[in-house]
């Protein structure tokens, strides 16, 4: 069974000879500064040139790290597009807002649309159609970030939670205004030749999930129908909200390392599950560690193997490699 089949399979909760191994992107970075010095492609350089950010996540997979490639690298593209001031970071730290485009809901209107013609959304969709071009062996994960992470991104987001409560309507018509650009961005990404969609929306947490679950169903809802499958990556715990999680229409539910896959698979029977390989563990552990969690989360009920959050990228090559062994052997 090949890697795109494997993938396919597992996200529709169908039998596969053993879990795919993949780390999507976005705020799930795979990035480390080990793979950077194997690959010579560094960052920041990478978030601003398609080139070296298709090399930099093929790299990923060529170095035997995950079972898929996958951009961008960081979740401010959304955010900078709509006017945020957002920092490259450097070659440890990815990129992070500095300053906010509006300081109310009330100024929604005032935001500038994405384009899909320059900046860096032109960077991913010029990387996506560079790795489509090469063939690759693997699916091409395209990420965004959520609707409620870009929303207090592009705003205070102290502020914005304040106004969810205190300014509904007008915060409604800013939160449809999000979600409607991150639709635009998600599908020039499938036009570009994603294979897979990953949203992560670490701001709308398991805890605060059940008001969050209508933004990210009307971007599932308004995808090609063409893709492998779509990933919907949650932090925080869900002992509260599993019901709730439960209507969330992606095909695959992927958590924090502070989930229990075991006690998510007796509550989750829709969706195919992903993680949960300790961050931590990768960045400060053993591979031998490495690869006995790997295994448990595999006999927990996880589908899909994959980190359980963003790699510190500091964490070494052998223990991310350690991964696919624990689940090959």
């Amino acid at each position: 069974m090949d890697a795109k089949e494997r993938i396919r399979k597992a996200m529709h909760q169908e039998p596969t000879d053993r879990p795919p191994c993949i780390c999507p992107g976005g705020m799930m970075n795979m990035i480390t500064t080990d793979l950077m010095d194997e690959a010579n492609v560094s960052w920041p350089e990478a978030h601003l040139n398609a080139r070296m950010m298709a090399d930099l996540a093929e790299a990923n997979y060529e170095k035997g790290c995950f079972e898929n490639v996958g951009v961008p690298f960081c979740m401010t593209i959304e955010a900078e597009a709509m006017g945020a001031q957002v920092t490259m970071g450097s070659k440890i730290y990815e990129p992070h807002v500095t300053g906010y485009a509006i300081n109310s809901v009330t100024e929604w209107e005032t935001i500038t649309p994405m384009s899909m013609e320059e900046g860096r959304a032109k960077v991913v969709l010029d990387a996506i159609r560079i790795l489509k071009s090469r063939n690759l062996d693997v699916p091409i994960i395209g990420n965004i970030t959520g609707p409620v992470s870009t929303a207090s991104s592009v705003m205070e987001p102290v502020i914005f939670y304040k106004e969810l409560r205190k300014k509904k309507e007008e915060a409604h018509r800013y939160m449809q205004f999000v979600t409607d650009e991150i639709i635009k961005f998600a599908r020039a990404q499938i036009d570009a030749g994603a294979d897979i969609i990953a949203i992560s929306d670490p701001s709308g947490t398991g805890e605060i999930l059940g008001p969050k679950v209508k933004y990210n169903n009307m971007i599932w809802d308004a995808l090609q129908k063409e893709t492998m499958g779509k990933i919907m990556h949650i932090c925080g715990q869900m002992k509260n909200v599993y019901p709730q999680a439960e209507l969330i229409h992606s095909d695959v539910l992927s958590f924090d390392s502070c989930v229990s896959m075991r006690e998510a698979r007796e509550h989750l029977k829709k969706h195919a599950l992903m993680g949960n390989v300790s961050t931590w563990t990768l960045e400060f552990g053993q591979p031998e560690k490495v690869e006995q969690l790997a295994v448990k989360c595999w006999r927990d009920g996880s589908n899909i193997i994959s980190p359980a959050c963003g790699l510190g990228t500091k964490s070494p090559l052998t223990n991310i490699q350690a991964i696919r062994h624990g689940i090959m052997e």
